[in-house]
C-alpha cells in the first residue's frame, strides 16, 4: 500500500485532535472528490515500517485522541490488509485512542460478509473503529455545515453499537 499524506494534527476528520493517514488507491472516483490524486494506488510513498513507526510516535501524546483513516479508500481490500497490522498495534499499545475510518463504500451493502469490499481483514478492522463514515461523496448533496463529512448522504456510524445491535446505529 502507498499513502499520500500523514497529517500529525487534524481536527476536521474525527472527534478531537487526531493523526490522519491518507492512503492511496480508490476505485470510486467520486466527482468533486477533494483528494483525487489518491485514486492512483501508486501515488505517494510506500507504507513501510518507518511510516507505521512515525504514526505510532505521532499518536503517543496525551492530547491526540486517535487515528483517522482516509484516502483514497482505506476499505479497498488491499488497503484493509495493509492497515490492519497498524490498527492492531495501536489498539494494543494505545488502547485509549480511537480509530475513525472513512469510506465511499456503504456499510451494509459493501463491507459486511459477501459485500464487494469485504475480505478477511474487514470484520476485525471494522470492530476496531469507533466511527465509520460511509457512503460516496455526492457533489450535489455537498453540505459545509455537516460535521466530519462532506455530503448529506454520508453517515457517521457508531461501530461498537452497530456491531452489538446487528443494525446500523448512528453516532451522535
Amino acid at each position: 500500500m502507498n499513502y499520500g499524506a500523514i497529517k500529525p494534527t487534524d481536527i476536521a476528520n474525527g472527534k478531537g485532535v487526531r493523526v490522519s493517514l491518507f492512503v492511496s488507491g480508490c476505485t470510486h472516483h467520486c466527482p468533486g472528490c477533494f483528494n483525487p490524486e489518491t485514486w492512483d494506488f501508486g501515488y505517494g510513498q510506500p507504507f513501510d515500517p518507518a511510516a507505521a513507526e512515525k504514526i505510532m510516535t505521532l499518536l503517543a501524546p496525551g492530547y491526540i485522541a486517535g487515528l483517522s483513516l482516509l484516502g483514497g479508500e482505506p476499505f479497498e481490500p488491499e488497503n484493509q490488509r495493509a492497515l490492519l497490522p497498524l490498527v492492531r498495534r495501536m489498539k494494543a499499545l494505545l488502547p485509549e485512542k480511537t480509530v475513525w475510518g472513512y469510506t465511499g463504500y456503504v456499510y451494509e451493502r459493501d463491507l459486511t460478509p459477501g459485500g464487494r469490499a469485504s475480505c478477511e481483514a474487514t470484520a476485525e478492522l471494522l470492530a476496531a473503529l469507533e466511527v465509520l463514515v460511509d457512503g460516496p461523496f455526492v457533489a450535489a448533496r455537498r453540505n459545509l455545515a455537516l460535521r466530519f463529512r462532506g455530503s448529506d448522504n454520508q453517515r457517521l456510524i457508531a461501530m461498537p453499537a452497530t456491531l452489538a445491535a446487528g443494525t446500523v446505529v448512528l453516532w451522535a
